[in-house]
């Protein structure tokens, strides 16, 4: 286990500074149970509809990290199956070898150096950039702590700022968190980061986690919106669940623990981007590579058993559409029909 980078604080200095701060939606969590057991979930809270698709992306596409300039260039290794925001970009996905990524807000993100000369990679294909590559955390975190790319980050459709963390996890329960701070990036790497929500940076929230466990679980749980609240609730209850082999119960605990620190519908500020409605669930389990899907807005949950789908290379990219107020239970892998890639958003 590794951690690149601590900065150290108390944790009374930190809800100080905490308290009066607006706290970006999502949430993201990883269950590690026995017999390899792995399941990660996540909460998507935005202020508004994100219109998000699910992408099926075979093996073998060229992908660049920008349209044109110094970038990087790169042919996938590995198929996956992602979600789109505003079809532009991967915001969470797993890939076939049961790597799951999940891009969180982070309103402290700053990518930028003076006079950087670095080849660009997009936001908006970051999360993709290390599903295509990878299989496990370990090989991301090899290749990426040397931090040779600057991330791009244009505004968004909504005219949000485009500042994320990004969250992996794999089916070994391994786990990496990476932040870029101050322009510089940040790697937390261990099966003991398996939370993750938005501000503050993750080194706080760890911090604020200690404080809290301190209290002591069900005698004392933060119950508000807050990232770092629910950072403490997810902390708990992901490891207090029924822990079991069995997928069934498993995926079902994840999801338990996803509604808990789900943000109500309506539950949105508009001139404060850190309050958001929680609009999607996620929940990856890795040991059977079955990625499930839950919209606020759906009566029912579906999933897509990747045992059921072409990863070939030359196999064509197809689309599982969400934005025509479609329902879908149960598997969902043989609904996804052919269609073209999104385009990526780049500056």
């Amino acid at each position: 286990m590794k951690t690149f980078a601590y900065l150290g604080a108390s944790a009374a200095a930190l809800l100080l500074t905490t308290s009066h701060t607006p706290i970006q939606g999502c949430t993201r969590a990883v269950y590690l149970g026995p017999d390899g057991m792995v399941v990660t979930g996540r909460t998507m809270d935005w202020r508004e509809d994100l219109r998000t698709n699910l992408y099926l992306f075979p093996r073998g596409m060229e992908r660049s990290g920008a349209d044109s300039g110094k970038t990087l260039h790169w042919i996938s290794k590995y198929g996956s199956v992602i979600a789109a925001g505003y079809d532009i970009g991967t915001s969470d996905g797993m890939n076939e070898k049961g790597l799951v990524a999940n891009l969180l807000y982070l309103t402290e993100s700053v990518y930028t150096r003076p006079d950087d000369t670095r080849p660009v990679l997009g936001i908006s294909i970051w999360a993709q950039y290390v599903l295509d590559n990878f299989a496990t955390v370990r090989e991301a975190v090899a290749a990426l702590e040397g931090d040779t790319f600057r991330i791009d980050a244009p505004d968004m459709p909504n005219g949000a700022r485009s500042t994320m963390h990004l969250a992996i996890s794999d089916p070994t329960g391994n786990s990496a968190i990476f932040e870029y701070l101050d322009g510089k990036l940040i790697i937390h790497e261990g099966r003991q980061y398996q939370i993750m929500t938005n501000s503050p940076s993750y080194d706080r929230q760890i911090t604020l986690d200690d404080y809290w466990q301190q209290i002591g679980g069900l005698v004392m749980l933060p119950g508000t919106n807050r990232a770092s609240d629910r950072f403490v609730r997810a902390s708990f209850y992901i490891n207090a669940v029924t822990q079991t082999s069995d997928p069934h119960l498993a995926v079902a605990g994840v999801f338990s623990v996803m509604r808990n620190v789900s943000v109500p519908l309506g539950i949105t500020t508009p001139d404060q981007p850190n309050i958001a409605s929680t609009r999607w669930r996620t929940v990856s389990d890795q040991k059977n590579r079955i990625y499930y899907f839950e919209s606020t807005l759906s009566p029912d949950i579906f999933w897509v058993s990747f045992d059921k789908l072409d990863f070939s290379a030359g196999a064509p990219v197809r689309k599982l559409t969400l934005t025509g107020g479609e329902i879908y239970a149960g598997d969902a892998a043989g609904e996804f029909a052919p269609a073209p890639p999104f385009k990526f958003l780049f500056e």
